[in-house]
């Protein structure tokens, strides 16, 4: 069995969809990341592509607004929704949550 197989049956146990690659939970936070990051750079790029000859000001704000954006979108698409499933949580697969609690040092669950 090839290591990525072997990966997908680890991940993905029957009947449920695969946890790590959730299309809505990660296309949602990517959206929002990228949406965000696209406006930092047209903010940052407008303002000393044109802005500037009108009021020099006005692109330094531009640009104080974009510098804070970049980490607001990190903690945007890095945000536990309410669907999402958090790192400790079971995975379904018994055989995988088995191996992780045993290296955690935690208590096998029911």
């Amino acid at each position: 069995m090839s290591r990525g197989a072997a990966l997908r049956a680890v991940r993905a146990p029957a009947g449920r969809p695969d946890p790590f690659y959730a299309g809505g939970m990660y296309a949602r936070r990517r959206r929002a990341y990228f949406l965000l990051m696209g406006g930092c750079l047209v903010l940052f790029v407008s303002a000393w592509a044109f802005v500037r000859l009108w009021s020099v000001p006005a692109a330094v704000g531009m640009c104080v607004v974009a510098m804070v954006i970049p980490p607001v979108a990190a903690m945007v698409a890095n945000r536990r929704g309410p669907d999402d499933r958090w790192w400790d949580d079971p995975s379904g697969d018994p055989k995988s949550d088995e191996w992780w609690d045993e290296l955690d040092n935690k208590k096998h669950r029911p």
